[in-house]
């Protein structure tokens, strides 16, 4: 074997935490993998036998690569970006066959209400509240990265953990329960149950839908028990029109609806205290087509 060789197997070592990063940073799994081939190649220019925690080194490389993807996204906006949910992370309902590089993407209930949440923030608050709340990385680390101080690092977390702390809800940790209660809300649906809509949602529910970039997408987003509600019911098929399978969405209860055998959205529900506290749609037809979803329905 030889150095190169070498390197790449350690390199490889690290690949699924890497992308783990890049996705918490970017919220984009192609985008996630650009930047950790980005890392693969300064590694592979780099003076490697002289690092001594190649897996802290990888860490703080990919977070620049990351922060400099965020910083060109902002800088290239004429107008503002139209709202847009992360890549979902789909798996089969039953966990069964999670892969490990998925497993690592979703850990620490790394959902889409809380990847939401972390675009709203600056790039700079990102990768501080992303490399040391979710990673462990020290501020002295963190500071050279975004150009500032180790206080002002810390600060930047600590802003970026207040607005995480009082808009992402925590899913409950009990997948089976999740799933009763949005099997409870899809049957009111269908049902046209209003009430027990009302029942199953917690009264502050947020229901975002991503249909993809204008003239033919757009991006809705309703809060609150009753709108939600009242949406679901204008939005609601007749019965035999649609149909769909559950499937796990960043860890958590979704399903994949179906019109005619093909995916048509992808929905996530954030189960918490018992009630769904944030729903979200991917409907972007080009996006649904980049997702693996052919082998979910078993």
């Amino acid at each position: 074997m030889n150095e190169h060789e070498f390197l790449a197997g350690r390199f490889e070592a690290h690949r699924g935490h890497l992308k783990a990063v890049a996705y918490r940073m970017l919220g984009s799994l192609s985008e996630a993998d650009d930047a950790v081939q980005e890392a693969w190649l300064r590694l592979s220019r780099s003076e490697a036998g002289e690092v001594e925690n190649l897996g802290g080194w990888l860490t703080t490389v990919v977070g620049r690569v990351c922060l400099d993807m965020l910083r060109t996204r902002s800088s290239r906006r004429e107008e503002p970006l139209e709202a847009h949910l992360p890549d979902p992370v789909v798996s089969p309902a039953n966990g069964g066959e999670l892969d490990p590089e998925q497993a690592v993407l979703i850990a620490d209930s790394v959902g889409l209400a809380l990847l939401v949440v972390l675009e709203s923030l600056t790039p700079t608050e990102r990768l501080a509240f992303v490399l040391h709340d979710m990673f462990g990385v020290p501020f002295e680390d963190i500071a050279p990265l975004v150009g500032r101080s180790t206080a002002a690092a810390r600060q930047l977390a600590s802003r970026a953990r207040r607005r995480v702390r009082g808009a992402a809800p925590v899913p409950d940790p009990d997948l089976s329960r999740q799933r009763e209660v949005v099997d409870a809300f899809l049957a009111a649906t269908h049902r046209g149950d209003f009430g027990a809509l009302l029942a199953v949602l917690d009264p502050d529910v947020v229901l975002r839908v991503d249909r993809g970039l204008p003239p033919g997408g757009g991006w809705t987003e309703i809060r609150g028990a009753e709108k939600v509600a009242g949406h679901a019911l204008a939005f609601r098929r007749p019965a035999g029109a649609a149909s769909g399978y559950p499937a796990l969405v960043n860890g958590v209860a979704g399903i994949v609806n179906t019109v005619n055998g093909r995916p048509v959205s992808v929905m996530c529900c954030t189960i918490t205290n018992g009630r769904i506290a944030a729903i979200d749609i991917l409907a972007d037809p080009d996006r649904l087509a980049e997702l693996d979803l052919a082998d979910l329905d078993d």
